[in-house]
């Protein structure tokens, strides 16, 4: 099999791009490739899971640990090719010590790494950048450049020249400065992949770049290893009745970790995929769960679909246990203003969302649950819980990246957490509670940390036998 990280020197130096050419061209060699990427994103890998066709999975120092990183990334053990895309360069990260860096990552994982570097005005200094990557962290193994955005041939002849006389490193590629793939650039920072008409076209046209500009044999020759990935241990299946989950699913609605989906099949959860633009009507279910999104992209085909507006509402409102993130929430509010125009949404949470130029919380988060978090279940109507830990009360380490805020919310909302680090709804609060429905700013991830997919599972369970016993419903 084969397995690298691909890094840079510095962030916006191409790395997603060429990362996402290089899954493409190596299925199209007929491999299975199986993509990672480092650190909380989620639309980088729908494209790197679209261009691999295998789902995209992260790997994210914060929210695990040690052991849980190298158990994720054992889901790749199948693959002929494990490519791992990292965030920002080599060497940066959170921790002074690098403790949560690009380069710790590959150390962890043993992976060589691919250095991506952006050659614009660049030719001698490009061999002190390398030597001194090389040299700062002597254990990471750097296995070979790709030269990217090159003024033209005589440019590239120059930097191999250079990096040939002055260092051991070999040169894999060298991407010529291109117009059009500036332009797939744009498109791939501006699209998910899930809402792109366009994106098979354009994985295409990156691909086809790749391939001619690559030695793609290289790179599989000094990625090889004969060491194999341990198989990941069987996920024990809930023994209940599959809880029915409608989970939206679409252009507007697409920011979902695969190992969350994974934790909620298997915490019982059959999840039933529905589009908030066409659909007229949720599906038959017992829980409700909407992930992030662009909901701002689609104010006008969000706002037309009154049927499925007014039925989410009147779901939530008799108690439908409904988990929203973000786009979610920014969706179950009264309204949305953007670019000029206000449209109405469900209007469940009686609040205002305002999209603004810059982020309003972006980053990790940390937050500790209140008394009031819906999932707090002391009893359990099903029986035995498969984990022994059934609080949902230590702090959960988390991420948020939003440009909105919601305003004109009453004074008496409940709130599910006090954020100890990050912004959430105003700064101090986050995961608004009204009824059986929490929704909040922050994204979780299911992990030892925060086993979410379990608990809410396990609350909705709760909910429907409360409901056949005829009993109030807890909120």
């Amino acid at each position: 099999m084969h397995r690298f990280l691909v890094s840079a020197a510095h962030k916006s130096s191409g790395k997603t791009t060429l990362s996402i050419g290089l899954a493409a061209a190596l299925r199209q060699r007929g491999l299975s490739v199986q993509p990672f990427k480092k650190g909380p994103d989620y639309i980088d890998p729908l494209w790197l899971g679209r261009a691999a066709g295998h789902s995209c999975r992260n790997l994210d120092f914060f929210l695990s640990s040690h052991e849980e990183i190298r158990v994720q990334f054992a889901q790749g053990h199948a693959a002929d090719v494990c490519l791992v895309e990292g965030n920002k360069g080599l060497y940066d990260g959170l921790a002074l010590d690098g403790a949560n860096s690009n380069a710790a990552l590959a150390r962890l994982l043993d992976l060589p790494v691919i250095l991506v570097l952006d050659s614009r005005g660049m030719t001698r200094g490009i061999a002190p950048l390398i030597l001194g990557y090389q040299a700062f962290e002597r254990d990471i193994q750097i296995a070979g450049v790709i030269l990217n955005r090159l003024g033209g041939r005589r440019h590239e002849e120059k930097l191999r020249a250079v990096i040939e006389h002055y260092t051991t490193v070999p040169v894999l590629g060298a991407v010529h400065e291109d117009a059009q793939l500036a332009l797939v650039e744009r498109h791939l920072g501006l699209m998910p992949a899930n809402e792109a008409a366009e994106a098979g076209r354009l994985i295409a046209d990156i691909a086809a770049r790749v391939e001619h500009q690559v030695d793609l044999d290289r790179l599989l020759a000094i990625t090889a290893t004969n060491q194999l990935l341990p198989v990941p241990s069987p996920v024990a299946k809930s023994r209940f009745e599959k809880l029915r989950v409608a989970i939206a699913q679409d252009a507007a609605f697409g920011f979902y970790y695969t190992d969350d989906l994974e934790a909620l099949a298997a915490a019982g959860a059959e999840l039933l995929p529905f589009d908030t633009l066409k659909d007229s009507r949720l599906p038959a279910c017992d829980a409700l769960f909407i992930g992030g999104g662009f909901p701002e992209s689609f104010l006008d085909e969000l706002s037309a679909n009154t049927s499925l507006r007014s039925e989410i509402r009147a779901a939530i409102e008799h108690g439908l246990p409904t988990y929203a993130e973000c786009g979610g929430l920014m969706y179950l509010a009264r309204n949305i203003a953007w670019g000029g125009k206000t449209r109405p949404m469900v209007g469940v949470i009686d609040g205002e969302i305002v999209m603004h130029e810059k982020p309003v919380g972006r980053g990790y988060v940390i937050l500790e649950p209140t008394p009031t978090h819906p999932w707090h279940q002391k009893d359990n109507l099903d029986g035995m819980r498969r984990r022994a830990s059934a609080d949902f009360s230590a702090d959960i380490p988390a991420h948020e990246f939003h440009y909105s805020e919601i305003r004109g919310l009453p004074e008496n909302t409940r709130y599910a957490y006090t954020v100890k680090r990050g912004h959430g709804v105003d700064g101090q609060r986050d995961g608004i509670v009204i009824k059986n429905l929490l929704a909040s700013y922050t994204h979780l991830r299911a992990t030892a940390a925060c086993d979410w997919p379990e608990h809410f599972v396990q609350f909705a369970r709760n909910c429907r036998a409360h409901q056949s016993s005829q009993e109030t419903i807890p909120c």
